[in-house]
């Protein structure tokens, strides 16, 4: 059974940091682009940060870029994104993603989210 579970969300102030991890299972996690995105509300779900399989080169969207760092531990099955100088506007609730491609197949699992507060 494929599990994505996020934990390390919570409230913040302005200015301080959180670090979320997604634990994983049910597949091989190395073999898996990972990713995070938000969504705030009334809002989209948007691409907050992703790595790569097994490891090698990593996205951020500007809004986070050189405050955000994504990292994976493949031995653990654990995605981390390490969230550094928080703002207001960083509140919402962040989904870790895993996707896997093949010619015939995409496979893609979402796990269920974690709510980050950034608020004085």
């Amino acid at each position: 059974q494929v599990q994505l579970v996020e934990s390390g969300g919570g409230l913040v102030q302005p200015g301080g940091s959180l670090r979320l991890a997604c634990a994983a299972s049910g597949f091989t996690f190395s073999n898996y682009n990972m990713m995070w995105y938000r969504q705030a509300p009334g809002k989209e779900r948007e691409l907050v940060a992703a790595i790569t399989s097994p490891g090698g080169s990593t996205n951020y969207a500007d809004s986070v870029k050189g405050r955000f760092t994504i990292s994976r531990d493949n031995a653990k099955n654990t995605v981390y994104l390490q969230m550094n100088s928080l703002k207001p506007e960083d509140t919402a609730v962040y989904y870790c993603n895993a996707r896997y491609s093949t010619v015939a197949e995409l496979y893609n699992y979402w796990g269920q989210g974690t709510q980050v507060t950034v608020s004085s």
